[in-house]
C-alpha cells in the first residue's frame, strides 16, 4: 500500500512521460500548419515569379528570366537605387522623431493631474484613424486655397498658393509631419504601457538619495524601457518601410519621384504596369533587407536580455 502511494507521488511512469510529451505539440500542429500555409506559400510564390518574365501586358515574352529581373534592377534601374535611398532616409526620419515625441507623450500623460485620461483619449486618437482618412485630412490642411497655409496667408504670413506637396523641396517635410500625427501614438501607447510596470520603489530610493529628475529619468526609466524600445522600433521599422497608403494618397510618389519608397515602387511596377515578374524581385530584395536589418538590430540589441 505504501509503495502505491509513493509511486502516485512520483508522477507519470516513464512509458507514459513520451506520450504526454507529445501533445503539446500535436495542440499546436493545426496553427503551425496554417503559419506555414499563409506565409510559407507567399514567400515561395513571390521568389519563384522573382524569376520570370511575367508581365500580364505582355503575355508574349513571358517564361524563365533566371536572374535577369536582379540584373536589370541592381544595375539597369537607377529608380531602384533612388526609391531604396528615400525609404531608409524616411524609415530614419520617422522612427526618430515618433520615439521622440512618444516618448514625451508617455511620460507627460504617465504623471498624475486633472483630466488625465481625457489627454491620454486626445493623445490616442491619430492612432485609431485609417492612414487613407489621415491622408485626406493633411491633403486638407496643406491645401493652398482652403488649408491651413492660406489661412496665414491671409495673416500675412508666407505667400498665398504655397503647393507644399507639389515643391521637392518641401514634400518630404510635410509628409513627415503627416505620418508623424499618426505613428506618434503607436509609440506612446508602448511606452505608457511599460512604463505602468516600473517599481515605484526605485523612484522613492533615487530621490532619497538625492537623484535629480534628469538621473532618474536616465538610470531608471530608460533602462526599464530598453525591451519596449527595441520592440516598438522595430515593429515601426517595418510598418514605415512598407508604408504605402498615405505616400501613395498623399503624393502619389511625386513630385518627380520624390517622395517613391521601395513598397510604392513595388505597386507601380505590379499594379500599375501589371509587371509581376519584375515586381516579385523588388519584393525579394526588400524582403530579404528587412530581414538582415531585423536579425542584425536584434542581436546588436540585445531584446530579451537584462534591462540593466
Amino acid at each position: 500500500m505504501a509503495s502505491l502511494t509513493q509511486r502516485r507521488r512520483a508522477g507519470p511512469t516513464p512509458r507514459g512521460r513520451p506520450r504526454r510529451q507529445w501533445v503539446p505539440y500535436v495542440l499546436i500542429a493545426p496553427s503551425v500548419l496554417l503559419m506555414i500555409v499563409f506565409l510559407l506559400y507567399p514567400i515561395t510564390s513571390v521568389f519563384y515569379y522573382s524569376l520570370q518574365h511575367y508581365n500580364v501586358a505582355e503575355p508574349w515574352n513571358n517564361g524563365f528570366a533566371g536572374l535577369d529581373n536582379y540584373r536589370r534592377m541592381l544595375f539597369e534601374d537607377p529608380l531602384f537605387w533612388q526609391s531604396l535611398g528615400f525609404t531608409a532616409q524616411w524609415v530614419g526620419w520617422e522612427i526618430a522623431l515618433q520615439l521622440l515625441f512618444g516618448l514625451l507623450l508617455a511620460l507627460i500623460v504617465n504623471e498624475a493631474f486633472r483630466f488625465r485620461g481625457l489627454a491620454r483619449a486626445t493623445v490616442f486618437a491619430p492612432w485609431a484613424i485609417s492612414g487613407v482618412l489621415t491622408t485626406v485630412l493633411w491633403i486638407l490642411i496643406y491645401s493652398p486655397t482652403t488649408g491651413f497655409l492660406r489661412f496665414l496667408a491671409d495673416l500675412g504670413i508666407g505667400d498665398p498658393g504655397t503647393a507644399l506637396l507639389a515643391n521637392p523641396d518641401t514634400v518630404f517635410g510635410a509628409a513627415v509631419v503627416a505620418e508623424l500625427w499618426r505613428g506618434v501614438p503607436f509609440f506612446a501607447i508602448l511606452l505608457l504601457a511599460d512604463l505602468q510596470t516600473a517599481s515605484k520603489d526605485l523612484y522613492e530610493a533615487a530621490s532619497v538619495d538625492g537623484a535629480n529628475r534628469w538621473r532618474r529619468f536616465w538610470h531608471i526609466t530608460l533602462p526599464h524601457l530598453k525591451n519596449a524600445i527595441v520592440l516598438s522600433t522595430l515593429l515601426r521599422g517595418v510598418w514605415e518601410f512598407n508604408n504605402v497608403d498615405l505616400l501613395y494618397t498623399l503624393t502619389g510618389g511625386g513630385p518627380a519621384n520624390a517622395t517613391t519608397t521601395l513598397p510604392l515602387y513595388v505597386a507601380r511596377q505590379a499594379v500599375d504596369s501589371y509587371n509581376f515578374g519584375y515586381g516579385s524581385a523588388l519584393t525579394t530584395a526588400g524582403f530579404a533587407l528587412l530581414l538582415i536589418c531585423s536579425v542584425t538590430y536584434l542581436r546588436l540589441s540585445r531584446f530579451g536580455g537584462d534591462r540593466t
